[in-house]
């Protein structure tokens, strides 16, 4: 592992006028980045040739098919993992940091004590209007010690995070893995960061702040077509692992339950509606596979 080194990993797909902003953004970080490297999901809006012209140095990895986000953070997180970095930075390819988003992450790793230091730190996640971005809050540590631990450096203890803009310590992924990669989107995150923070811990930020740019501010889940069949399955995959406890597994199960009704009342209880989640629940019962090796 070489110390102090950062590799900054974004996950990309069709969006490059906002990878663009993003990559600007993380190549005038106060806090210098070892290696930035961007994971196109074979993108078709030529966001290869953007990265190649405009980001030279810029390590592109284009894969030949889209494989989600959860496929893109596996492969940029192995890859930072595998070429000794110390911190590996995910992002979303519409997160836009400050421009001392980083360094505020460091520092609050540096002011906690050494024996009890956070491996997983987020930053506060704007929308465009400046105010907190309601799908990006992190699931705050309802452990009372933890959180009085993390207030003392100004700072709150999670229990879950997006990878919206997470900080990643390379003893965590040595330890715990690498995400799941066949969760292909939505939810990968949670289990990762819930698997890892079973044990460990970690923290948010307030100074450390990104803007997340999506088209609306929130984006009911009940309004994203066939794609709420990743939802679905993928909610029941979830509470199936190890990552989770009892009552956590508990709660997102009624989250479903109302969320597939939800779903099925906002697409006027059409049959291809009940068809989506259906399939989900099959595969979220019967495709699932744990996991035996870390690296899997």
């Amino acid at each position: 592992m070489r110390s102090n080194t950062v590799c900054a990993v974004v996950v990309t797909y069709n969006r490059k006028e906002l990878l663009r902003e993003c990559l600007g953004n993380l190549k005038h970080q106060t806090r210098k980045i070892n290696e930035i490297i961007v994971i196109d999901n074979a993108s078709t809006d030529g966001t290869a040739s953007l990265v190649k012209n405009e980001f030279p140095d810029v390590k592109l990895i284009e894969l030949r098919e889209n494989i989600g986000g959860a496929g893109g953070f596996y492969e940029g997180i192995k890859y930072a993992y595998e070429n000794n970095f110390e911190w590996i930075w995910v992002l979303d390819d519409d997160t836009i940091p400050n421009l001392n988003a980083l360094e505020c992450l460091l520092k609050s790793y540096d002011r906690f004590p050494k024996q009890k230091k956070p491996y997983l730190l987020a930053s506060t996640v704007l929308w465009k209007d400046g105010s907190l971005h309601p799908m990006n809050i992190p699931n705050i540590d309802t452990n009372y010690e933890k959180q009085l631990y993390a207030t003392k450096q100004s700072c709150l203890s999670i229990r879950s995070n997006s990878f919206v803009s997470l900080l990643i310590n390379w003893k965590v992924v040595d330890k715990y893995g690498l995400p799941h990669k066949e969760y292909f989107i939505w939810n990968d995150d949670i289990e990762y960061t819930s698997r890892i923070l079973k044990n460990e811990f970690g923290i948010v930020d307030p100074l450390s702040i990104v803007t997340h740019k999506t088209k609306t501010k929130y984006t009911p889940i009940e309004s994203t077509g066939s794609r709420y069949f990743y939802e679905v399955r993928n909610k029941l995959w979830l509470i199936r692992t190890n990552s989770l406890y009892k009552r956590e597994k508990i709660k997102i199960f009624f989250s479903l339950l109302i969320g597939m009704y939800r779903y099925l009342k906002h697409n006027r209880y059409k049959y291809s509606s009940l068809i989506i989640i259906l399939k989900g629940i099959i595969h979220g019962l019967f495709k699932y596979k744990k996991n035996k090796s870390k690296w899997a």
